[in-house]
């Protein structure tokens, strides 16, 4: 019997059935027809706003409002509801349908290829990632069990060992897991902490324990986040104070374990960053560890933007001590340009992966070894080695090591990059990457139209800095009638109408507000200006002429503002 096809379709076999190789065939052509025009308008721009380059198919369709570059047609969103006039058909569209609306989302993206995308702690892609990409919507396969995916398992497997190890995570079980993202390597990194620390937890909950995380005040919110999802609630979470580079102060870490080990709460978890995210910071790690170690505490070091500094020999350094973490979160998707999610959670010990996660399921996991004893907690952590088989079996059912079933084989879009490029590949573009930051924060530093309030050079990749004519501030002190909150606002505005107006020069960075020990508090908020692995220096030169010559503008009709 034949089978139904699109209504638009013709591909059919001479028996009548789909051809549904060629049908893919044809699909894929047209959709690479928009995406290589799209790319390759990123390479061509001029940043030159009176020259506007379109974003391959990135017409104006009727709707312009300001000039435009490759980098983003930038809509209002009422607007773009209005453009995009979204809807599902009764009758499929075919082909036809579809590369239309494809033509639309093209048109008004960002597109992260641009040399002006220098706005979050990703940018685009590359050749391994898109055909990455590809192989796996092809795959479309779960590798949640060994048995359905097979090759993806094996490759994820030896992706997370071998990944493990460059931390000198190098004992006999080590090895490491993908995750959907660095929230989730956090969350699940907590999840396993309390599950090996205070087993009883797992089947009875928290009882009368009153436990207690500690993060830096430079830590990424997914912290708390976590600590909100897995019923701990945020006032577990105690921040520990950073010094004027934004590190952790072990010492101040040390008070606060005492601390609430005074007040009869459970101290368990310490995360340390490495590449903090607005000041892109690490913390002292062979501290952190010595003082987890004497209160066992599970350490862990959320590198999810510095962690890729592994595979430079030159930046290799700042992760010193990271090899004592019980896990560690790093985001191949953000500094490495694998497309995005990919991210890992590696362990010094991945049996607790197992014995913290485990469940069982006869209709998904067919391994009839029965879970690990689960043993009562009493008031003081257990040993996280305790129970643990030496002969412990491989675990292959990769679902049995995390806190989801469903999983899409991110691993492959490391793998695959990484076979194409090499460790001296990755290593280069690092290197590259660290070089342009340290020439901007130098540039930024040498004029004097800016302030800079980031290292020289940065410690990771972002650098940070004000828009000050003659280096002094928009709104010094004393400038505003009021306190410094009304400065600092008035100073944020510049940064944030500056932020704005670059767009349509083919330049996006983001601005952060000062926190903690910064020295910027009180001044608002500053450019965060994000280099990455293809980032040149003549775009560095460019934004911040760009800055320069919207600035004077913005200042300007802000005060007028101000005096009406």
């Amino acid at each position: 019997m034949a089978v139904d096809t699109p209504a638009s379709s013709t591909h059919t076999r001479p028996d009548g059935y789909p051809d549904r190789a060629e049908e893919v065939r044809n699909l894929l052509n047209a959709v690479q027809d928009l995406i290589i025009p799209f790319i390759r308008s990123a390479d061509h721009d001029t940043y030159d706003a009176k020259k506007p380059e379109r974003n391959g198919v990135n017409g104006t369709n009727g709707h312009v409002s300001k000039p435009s570059t490759a980098l983003v047609d930038y809509k209002r969103p009422e607007e773009l509801q209005d453009i995009l006039q979204l809807e599902f058909p009764t009758s499929g569209k075919g082909q036809d349908g579809l590369i239309q609306i494809l033509e639309k989302v093209l048109r008004y993206s960002v597109n992260t290829w641009h040399q002006g995308f220098l706005d979050k702690l990703y940018a685009s892609t590359n050749a391994p990632g898109v055909a990455a990409e590809l192989i796996l919507a092809a795959l479309n396969t779960n590798v949640h069990v060994y048995q359905v995916s097979p090759a993806l398992s094996v490759i994820e497997k030896h992706t997370g060992r071998r990944l493990a190890s460059l931390f000198g995570l190098n004992g006999p079980h080590a090895g490491g897991i993908s995750v959907q993202g660095g929230s989730a390597s956090n969350t699940t990194s907590i999840v396993i902490a309390r599950n090996n620390l205070f087993p009883s937890t797992k089947t009875d909950g928290y009882g009368n324990h009153r436990f207690v995380l500690f993060t830096s005040a430079h830590g990424h919110y997914s912290i708390e986040k976590a600590a909100q999802m897995v019923g701990f609630g945020s006032r577990a979470v105690w921040s520990v104070p950073v010094d004027k580079q934004g590190r952790m102060i072990p010492s101040e870490l040390e008070r606060l374990v005492q601390q609430a080990k005074g007040e009869g709460r459970m101290p368990f978890y310490v995360n340390a960053t490495a590449g903090t995210t607005v000041l892109g910071s690490f913390d002292p790690f062979e501290e952190i560890a010595a003082i987890c170690q004497r209160h066992n505490l599970w350490f862990h070091v959320d590198g999810s933007w510095g962690g890729s500094f592994v595979f430079s020999q030159n930046q290799r350094h700042k992760l010193a001590g990271a090899e004592k973490a019980n896990s560690i979160a790093i985001n191949p998707h953000k500094m490495l340009g694998v497309p995005v999610t990919c991210s890992f959670l590696l362990g010094a010990d991945i049996r607790q992966f197992h014995r913290a996660n485990t469940l069982p399921a006869g209709y998904l996991f067919h391994n009839e070894d029965p879970e690990p004893s689960v043993s009562s907690a009493g008031q003081e952590p257990a040993d996280p080695q305790s129970d643990l088989r030496v002969d412990s079996p491989e675990v292959w059912d990769l679902a049995d090591l995390t806190l989801q079933c469903g999983r899409r084989a991110d691993s492959l879009k490391l793998f695959l990059g990484w076979t194409y490029y090499g460790s001296e590949g990755y290593e280069k573009q690092v290197n590259s990457a660290c070089d342009v930051a340290a020439y901007l924060a130098t540039l930024i530093a040498s004029n004097p139209n800016f302030i800079l309030v980031s290292e020289n050079p940065p410690p990771c990749l972002q650098v940070c800095f004000y828009y000050a004519p003659g280096r002094q501030l928009v709104y010094p002190p004393g400038s505003v009638a009021g306190d410094e909150t009304e400065r600092g606002k008035r100073n944020s505005k510049v940064t944030e109408e500056i932020t704005r107006g670059i767009v349509s020069k083919g330049f996006m960075i983001d601005f952060a507000p000062p926190s903690g020990d910064d020295q910027a508090v009180g001044s608002g908020k500053f450019f965060r200006c994000v280099v990455n692995v293809l980032t040149r220096r003549e775009t560095a030169d460019a934004m911040v002429r760009a800055i320069e010559e919207v600035g004077p503008g913005v200042v300007e009709r802000l005060k007028a503002s101000k005096r009406q």
